[in-house]
């Protein structure tokens, strides 16, 4: 067998492990070469779907490259997070994750992925709160004055939501556990129906996005009593945080851009700089404010702590208030 000298075994042997590394660099620099699928795992004309389109718009017009929404709806979500997990890590098959994705680990037992492992977080884009609200004519006009009544009267307390493990759902079963407090779940198919019924006076209170709780509010239609977050809404100043009565409450929404797990990180390092000057353009701003949510930028590795942080957090809940999926 010919030995190669030593020098040249060197340079060859440094050219070849050079290659993954090139190999990369050329997957960063060249995607994407055609069209790109974003899935919004729920129907068209919800808030995941209006997020898709506002982003996927943002990224056809600065990759280059159409950006196409699939709706794939069913099963909280679970047919399109299945979709793309099961997609290859390419780049060109992307989701768009809401904290949903984190509560539904728990919520459903046969799940044929984990969102943890198999989704690789890109870039976060917004974060929501929820308010809590009351009818009228409903007794209590604080926060305290709820929790007082609710102890009182065990069970009497009618709490709507859009369904079992809604999002209404669990902020009200976090709300329930913190506060020490039991009320009736009403579960309706949908937000929509939920808070028709709350305007009637059919049921007594709710936790709903104050995108679509605002105007009701503004029009004394409905009591705000808190909002959900740490801090208070900037649309809604004067209304104080659950929290400042029942201290550590948080409840807040987010969605973000995820892709198959093993997607380059070359890949998804430039779909989150181009996500992040997004986010900070005054126009997507803006859009965001008015759908009630704020920016929430940052890295693939500060998404995958809020996402690991809220699996943790949201199944606790779920494991408490022992909901199963439908």
């Amino acid at each position: 067998m010919t030995q190669l000298p030593r020098r040249r075994f060197l340079h060859l042997a440094t050219g070849v492990a050079a290659l993954p590394i090139a190999s990369r660099l050329a997957w960063g620099q060249t995607y994407p070469a055609r069209p790109v699928r974003l899935v919004a795992p729920f129907p068209p004309g919800g808030t995941i779907d209006l997020f898709a389109r506002l982003i996927g718009q943002w990224l056809s017009e600065h990759l280059g490259q159409p950006v196409i929404i699939d709706n794939r709806s069913g099963a909280g979500g679970n047919i399109g997070t299945e979709a793309v997990v099961r997609a290859t890590a390419d780049g060109y098959t992307l989701l768009l994750v809401s904290v949903a994705n984190t509560w539904n680990a728990t919520l459903y037992d046969k799940l044929s992925f984990d969102f943890v492992r198999d989704i690789a977080p890109v870039a976060s884009v917004n974060r929501g709160m929820a308010v809590l609200v009351v009818h009228p004519s409903f007794v209590a006009k604080s926060v305290p004055e709820l929790i007082a009544y609710a102890k009182s009267n065990p069970g009497k307390i009618n709490m709507a939501s859009g369904g079992i493990g809604s999002g209404q759902h669990l902020y009200g079963e976090l709300f329930k556990s913190m506060a020490g407090v039991d009320m009736l779940h009403v579960p309706y198919r949908g937000g929509g129906p939920a808070l028709t019924d709350l305007l009637a006076g059919q049921v007594s209170i709710m936790f709903d996005s104050i995108a679509t709780c605002i105007e009701h509010i503004r029009a004394g239609k409905l009591r705000a009593l808190a909002v959900t977050a740490a801090t208070r809404s900037e649309a809604l100043p004067d209304v104080p945080t659950v929290a400042e009565f029942v201290p550590g409450y948080e409840a807040t929404g987010w969605q973000g851009i995820g892709a198959p797990r093993n997607t380059p990180v070359e890949i998804i390092d430039k779909l989150n700089t181009e996500i992040n000057a997004g986010l900070a353009d005054p126009a997507i701003k803006t859009r965001i404010a008015d759908l009630g949510y704020s920016v929430f930028a940052g890295s693939p590795a500060d998404f995958g702590k809020v996402i690991a942080a809220d699996t943790e957090k949201w199944g606790r809940v779920v494991r408490f208030a022992g909901i199963k999926a439908s």
